[in-house]
């Protein structure tokens, strides 16, 4: 019998078997998903405004792109690199995010700042903070979508107030104040111009309701800072120096640079800075903000003048007057305390078809539809600009009349 010399071959274990494909449930939710967007016309689409006349970002003082916070930009960057790398609280820290937070507080009359990744994460950092089981969070029904996040996921007790009704706000406040087992800390959250209608809260009122239940006031100032009187509605308001007055703000805006802050004043504005430090989560656990951001914001504050600020309440005003001399749309555009205002539309689908025709004529206008609205009411959204030539204004906001009639006839 003849035997083989040659060694025994080892056969390679099989190959695993491919994964399963997405499970058929999945599959059919993101179909159902995609159906019901169509329907209702809430399909969304990434989108630029290279190119276009922009009355739809938030670049109120057209400041993102100047040469002097572009170059600020740059600075940063040759100085610190391009990312922080880690947390404030471990090794974060850079010298431009104590400049930044110094001329924050220079520009708006607060004592105390303290500088996030974004605005999103300002909202979520701080209520996270002060929320817990022993706290309550009374918001506005308009609150943007940052606050009710917070709010949820802080672990206090949350209810809703009807939109800039303070009248609710104390019921709530007396409600609480009087059941057998009364929430101890309680904070009011609201915004100083809201995003969509554009409107402004009652801010000194509701900082005297709030003082005299001793709650704390929040203020979001997204679309104040740099935006309105004095650029800072708390500031206008008189209320920088008030210790249970928080405010938060975002530096993508009116500032044209990204990140988020929160400011703080009066006698517990240290504690209070002590304890985001310590407790916030967004502000522990998340990379700091980049030195390029915290750069061109700087650079942005010192040009927020008041020359910029009158210049975009001239196109503000601009925007409403020239739509609301329209007879078939003055009953339909909110005037706005800032540079935002909208028009209702009649449904979402005229206001896809309004915005893109828009579009095509070179013009960029934001287009507000469910879930997005607090209301339910489909809206154009056009915002001025500082950096606006009139006469080009009033040409674009002719040919918006016009486009919004034709597309709803």
């Amino acid at each position: 019998m003849e035997t083989s010399l040659e060694p025994a071959v080892e056969r390679a274990p099989a190959a695993p078997a491919a994964p399963a494909a997405p499970a058929a449930p999945w599959e059919r939710w993101l179909e159902d998903r995609a159906r019901v967007r169509a329907t209702r016309g809430l399909h969304r689409v990434e989108s630029s405004r290279e190119l276009l006349m922009d009355l739809a970002s938030n670049d109120y003082l057209g400041l993102s792109g100047h040469p002097e916070v572009r170059a600020a930009a740059a600075d940063a960057v040759h100085r610190h690199g391009a990312g922080a790398a880690a947390s404030r609280v471990a090794t974060g820290t850079l010298p431009v995010h104590n400049e930044l937070e110094e001329a924050l507080c220079r520009y708006t009359h607060r004592s105390q700042a303290l500088v996030y990744s974004s605005g999103y994460t300002a909202n979520l950092g701080l209520l996270q903070a002060l929320g817990g089981p022993g706290s309550l969070f009374i918001l506005d029904a308009h609150a943007h979508a940052s606050l009710i996040d917070g709010a949820r996921l802080s672990g206090a007790r949350v209810t809703t107030a009807a939109h800039n009704d303070l009248a609710e706000v104390q019921r709530l406040l007396e409600v609480n104040r009087d059941c057998a087992n009364p929430v101890p800390r309680v904070a009011v959250v609201l915004e100083s111009v809201y995003s969509v209608l554009g409107d402004a809260a009652p801010l000194v009122a509701a900082a005297e309701l709030c003082a005299r239940h001793r709650a704390l006031l929040v203020i979001d100032e997204a679309h104040s800072l740099a935006a309105t009187h004095q650029g800072s509605a708390v500031r206008a308001a008189g209320l920088a120096d008030c210790s249970h007055v928080l405010a938060t703000a975002t530096l993508s805006k009116a500032l044209g640079a990204q990140g988020g802050a929160v400011l703080l004043g009066g006698g517990q504005a240290g504690a209070l800075r002590e304890h985001l430090v310590n407790t916030s989560r967004t502000f522990l656990y998340d990379t700091a903000l980049a030195p390029a951001a915290a750069g061109a914001a700087i650079a942005a504050l010192g040009l927020a003048d008041a020359a910029r600020l009158d210049r975009l309440g001239r196109n503000a005003r601009l925007v409403h007057d020239t739509l609301a001399a329209d007879p078939r749309l003055a009953h339909r555009i909110e005037k706005g305390a800032g540079a935002v205002h909208s028009v209702m539309m009649r449904d979402a689908a005229s206001a896809v078809r309004a915005a893109a025709s828009l579009r095509a004529r070179g013009i960029a206008v934001a287009c507000f539809r469910p879930p997005s609205v607090p209301d339910g009411v489909s809206r154009l959204r056009i915002t001025a600009h500082a950096d606006h030539d009139p006469d080009a204004l009033l040409t674009a906001l002719h040919t918006i009349a016009r486009i919004i009639l034709e597309e709803e006839s």
